[in-house]
């Protein structure tokens, strides 16, 4: 059985939301991420530290992205046939992981550990975020995902980050009512029977041990990389 090393974070779920929209069984391993990432055992799945880990039998994948790509190869869903359509999905998915969740993740630190002391470099960051939202609309224009007319790891990509911004107090000012067909295509997938349940695998700890296990996690912030 699938094992998925994992925590209630925009990148672990991701793959909660992938396993659940392919039906596959899955067993939940969840990670406190104050510390348990660090430990020997976690470390010998991923170098990096860092969750999502999926365990496939003998094979062991890391990387959110890669993650998804791997569950799509497998099972032969989740990506276009059409050529065309398939590498959008790719190119997609490939820009979500190189800009809005690392985008957005420097602005949440910034804002909210940080408590905004660097004004200039947080606006820095909302504005990529605002422009990158402006991009999304612009790429659903006249189609229902970001690849075309199906719904793809692409858009599983993209969803946990936008829903996370949308409804976490430090980026509630960022531009989604501004961007109809971005708006329009997130309450489109949110209402995915599929994706409804993996939005809650895992269930998050407590509020305030989930907040502490993202403070002690933040490199240069928490206490685990000193």
């Amino acid at each position: 059985m699938i094992e998925v090393y994992t925590d209630a974070t925009p990148n672990g779920l991701k793959v909660s939301i992938a396993l659940e929209e392919l039906g596959l069984l899955y067993k939940v391993r969840r990670v406190f991420l104050g510390g348990e990432q660090m430990t020997p055992e976690f470390t010998a799945l991923n170098p990096n530290q860092k969750i999502p880990v999926l365990v496939d039998d003998d094979v062991v994948v890391t990387e959110s992205g890669a993650i998804l790509f791997y569950l799509a190869e497998k099972t032969g869903k989740l990506l276009p046939k059409n050529p065309k359509a398939r590498i959008k999905a790719i190119e997609m998915l490939f820009n979500q992981m190189s800009s809005l969740g690392p985008m957005i993740g420097q602005l949440v630190v910034f804002r909210g550990p940080w408590q905004n002391k660097a004004p200039e470099v947080t606006n820095r960051y909302f504005k990529e975020v605002s422009r990158i939202y402006g991009v999304l609309n612009k790429r659903l224009e006249g189609q229902p995902y970001f690849a075309g007319d199906e719904f793809s790891i692409a858009d599983i990509a993209f969803l946990p980050w936008i829903r996370f911004a949308a409804n976490v107090p430090f980026t509630a000012d960022l531009p989604l009512a501004e961007n109809p067909n971005l708006k329009a295509w997130l309450e489109r997938v949110l209402a995915r029977p599929a994706v409804q349940k993996g939005v809650a695998i895992p269930e998050p700890f407590p509020p305030e041990k989930q907040f502490e296990g993202f403070i002690k996690a933040t490199v240069g912030v928490g206490d685990l990389h000193k």
